[in-house]
């Protein structure tokens, strides 16, 4: 009988996936099918409030930060949720949360332990860095105001803070020192990712500022704020976020606040160029992560009205945004690509990076598989073998109307090009159930993976982080299935 039921469910998905191709609009993209890898999602902390980011220290196997959108840094050890939080910052993450929103894009969204964090020696230990959203206290300004002179309603911090010499897991909420913030006027596209790279420097994603199409209020002309290397917004900026009086023999410059420095062999060293840029052209960088077996950097970059992309950024690069939306050609003035198929351009204009491009296909999708990429981590754990070397995210959400759900998971073969859905037998169409969405994922110090999803506003408790473990595959289920799968293709034959 379980054999039938699996068998049904797969036949079911290709089904579904050809009636898609046939009766549907001409999508964009190949539709996403679902793969050969089946998961099982093990809750190991339930009733938390928008979980969307988490992370081991260094050298840590037994401790997982998870960081609560609300504000709040709590910590898992050893597979169990410990009361109370390691950090509070709820009183700091505004302007407040739409209480009936569960999608609003502000809070506490970002956190990276320094490289030395377990090194006694290092000028980074027992040292980590919070990334959220803060109101703008009166008679101050963010160290990079949003642009054109528009209202700063509030601003991103990147604020550095250190353990508790009492208690390890507690963090001193007293040593709290502000190391960068960027001015917002519209309230999403606010990135939310801090990681130190192989290097040994802090990466920070941000966003192009908000509103729609990189146009607005605070969005420079021409060409919008990505592409406008004078604003922070819409790039990847490289920092060594340390005090600079820390590190006095380091050739790299002191930032202009005086906070941080200026990696020398960052690219963009020009009159009106800011420093901090290591790349851009993005809409916005929700999630990326250093891939750990061989340090390069891969970022899911949430799309507008049709594409979400999967980039490899590099030294310099240039990703599009918004001249284009994945390999399409984007209209800033009315925010298309142009009716299905779209005007798709591959490598065209020159200079500019596309999705990574495999032997297969290309790492991005359109609207009809999801609504909003959140990114993940390229799986390096042993719970999983086939999933070694495979880049593991999600999408918020694949129905957007009338109100988000369906959040979805997937992993994307980074040198095929070709992205699969998980099949999640202990889930209904392998979806997660009850209105959930995907708003992040987390990695341990084992390198194992969690999906971090909610289906409750930032201030609520539907939150839950689920592990992923393993399904074993008997080959003899493989076999039926594909024989089923032969014999009903069959029989379709003979009634044409």
């Amino acid at each position: 009988m379980r054999q039938n039921s699996a068998c049904f469910a797969l036949i079911g998905s290709i089904v579904a996936l050809l009636l898609r191709s046939e009766g549907a609009a001409q999508p964009y993209t190949t539709p996403i099918a679902k793969g050969a890898i089946s998961v099982r999602l093990e809750p190991v902390a339930t009733g938390m409030a928008a979980p969307d980011y988490a992370i081991s220290p260094p050298d840590d196997a037994s401790r997982l930060f998870v960081v609560e959108q609300r504000g709040l840094l709590r910590i898992i050890q050893n597979g169990a949720l410990l009361p109370g939080a390691a950090l509070d910052v709820s009183g700091r993450v505004s302007p407040p949360f739409v209480a009936g929103n569960a999608n609003d894009e502000r809070g506490l969204l970002g956190l990276a332990f320094h490289p030395g964090f377990n090194d006694s020696a290092s000028v980074g230990y027992h040292t980590l860095y919070t990334y959220g959203s803060e109101p703008i206290p009166a008679g101050t300004a963010p160290t990079f105001v949003a642009p054109n002179n528009a209202a700063q309603a509030y601003k991103n911090v990147v604020n550095e803070w250190k353990i508790s010499a009492a208690d390890p897991n507690v963090i001193d909420p007293a040593s709290r020192r502000e190391v960068v913030s960027f001015g917002k006027n519209a309230g999403n596209h606010n990135g939310g990712t801090l990681a130190f790279g192989p290097d040994g420097y802090m990466y920070i994603g941000l966003g192009d500022g908000g509103n729609a199409n990189d146009t607005g209020t605070s969005h420079i002309e021409p060409g919008g704020n990505s592409q406008n290397l004078s604003t922070p917004l819409g790039k990847m900026l490289r920092i060594d976020p340390v005090n600079p009086a820390l590190t006095s023999t380091s050739v790299d410059a002191v930032s202009g606040n005086a906070q941080y420095r200026l990696p020398a062999t960052n690219p963009f060293q020009g009159a009106n160029q800011l420093r901090e840029i290591y790349a851009y052209g993005f809409r916005n960088p929700y999630r990326f992560a250093f891939d750990t077996a061989n340090g390069e950097l891969i970022l899911a970059d949430v799309g507008q009205n049709n594409i979400e992309e999967i980039n490899r950024v590099t030294l310099g690069g240039n990703y599009g945004w918004a001249v284009k939306e994945g390999t399409f050609l984007f209209n800033r003035s009315n925010g298309t690509i142009g009716a299905p198929p779209g005007n798709n351009s591959p490598g065209s204009p020159a200079g500019m990076i596309d999705p990574i491009q495999g032997t297969l296909g290309t790492l991005q999708y359109d609207h009809g598989d999801g609504i909003s990429i959140t990114g993940g981590f390229v799986y390096r754990g042993s719970a999983i073998p086939q999933l070694v070397g495979k880049y593991v995210f999600g999408d918020l959400a694949l129905r957007g109307t009338p109100v988000r759900a369906d959040g979805r998971l997937f992993y994307a073969d980074l040198t095929t090009g070709v992205i699969n859905e998980f099949r999640i037998p202990q889930f209904a169409n392998d979806q997660l159930p009850n209105g959930l969405t995907v708003h992040g994922f987390g990695e341990d110090g084992a390198g194992e993976l969690y999906a971090l999803v909610t289906n409750t506003p930032a201030n609520g408790a539907g939150g839950i982080v689920y592990k992923f473990a393993a399904v074993p595959e008997p080959a003899a289920l493989l076999l039926a299935c594909w024989a089923g799968l032969a014999a009903t293709l069959a029989r379709g034959q003979r009634r044409l």
